[in-house]
């Protein structure tokens, strides 16, 4: 049996297909999972959805959420409008988009998986100030939110890059968002938890005062394995403790899947790249 972590997905699914294929999977015996932004920008989002949702399903495959996982739940409820490069029509104009959609905002933000050593899998990364139990707890809380009756109240004013600072003291839909934007969407921040959400760009381009989340010595997360996906511009890096593997296959790169036993890394070319644009 081997574990397999596969980087952002975003709509590549002849990729995936073909990945799944180079690693043998075997849903008799493996497991895989994703680092999120299963959906966007590729040309078929659907069919990655039922792909994960099927292996999901068998109990041999998840996904934690990415930003471009919300934009979808956001955009089917009606509270986003597409952007020029979305892709998400091409889910929500399907027969199945609700079911698909109601499967993804039930996906969770953390996921801690393996068996000798355990791994911690988010989309984009871990706030400083976190420990994992902290940012185990704070994914619970949002989880609870999404799966709830009331999950569209919740949503409805999700989006948003205010409050830039974690606070243990964050109550209400501050504390929220702050929870999702560091799971969703985190590059950049300073030792003291704030985000900076603008910079794109590689670790060279840190804005002054922020650096990387996974460069800051005071990390309390630092002893962890984790592994995450989003800065495609990062590309893959494998570094003690830490695994990126969105290896940009959207944009011309590769889609990177990584067994967990040994971190022998697995890739396939991208067959339709896009204009670069990372996001």
């Amino acid at each position: 049996m081997s574990n397999y972590v596969i980087g952002d997905v975003q709509g590549c699914a002849a990729e995936l297909e073909e990945l799944l294929a180079l690693i043998r999977f075997d849903s008799s015996e493996d497991r895989v999972y994703f680092v999120g932004d299963l959906v966007n920008r590729g040309p078929d989002s659907a069919g990655v959805l039922r792909r994960v949702k099927a292996l999901q399903e068998l109990g041999v495959a998840d996904s934690v959420l990415g930003n471009h996982d919300f934009f979808l739940i956001m955009a089917l409820e009606g509270f986003s409008k597409l952007h020029p490069g979305d892709t998400l029509d091409q889910v929500l104009e399907q027969p199945d988009a609700r079911e698909l959609v109601d499967w993804l905002r039930h996906r969770p933000l953390m996921l801690e998986v393996g068996d000798a050593t355990q791994h911690t899998i988010v989309h984009a990364g871990l706030l400083p100030a976190w420990t994992l139990a902290d940012a185990r707890a704070c994914a619970r809380e949002v989880e609870r939110e999404l799966r709830g009756d009331n999950y569209r109240v919740f949503l409805q004013q999700l989006f948003g890059n205010e409050p830039r600072i974690w606070h243990d003291s964050l109550t209400g839909l501050g504390r929220h968002r702050a929870i999702v934007n560091a799971f969703a969407r985190l590059r950049f921040c300073t030792p003291f938890s704030e985000v900076e959400f603008r910079e794109k760009r590689d670790a060279s381009y840190a804005p002054d005062g922020f650096a990387p989340w996974f460069a800051l010595s005071g990390r309390r997360s630092a002893g962890e394995q984790v592994i995450s996906g989003h800065w495609s511009s990062e590309g893959l890096r494998l570094l003690p403790g830490l695994s990126l593997l969105d290896s940009g296959c959207l944009w011309g790169g590769a889609l990177t899947a990584m067994r967990l036993e040994d971190r022998a890394i697995f890739q396939v070319a991208s067959r339709e790249p896009i204009a670069l644009d990372q996001d």
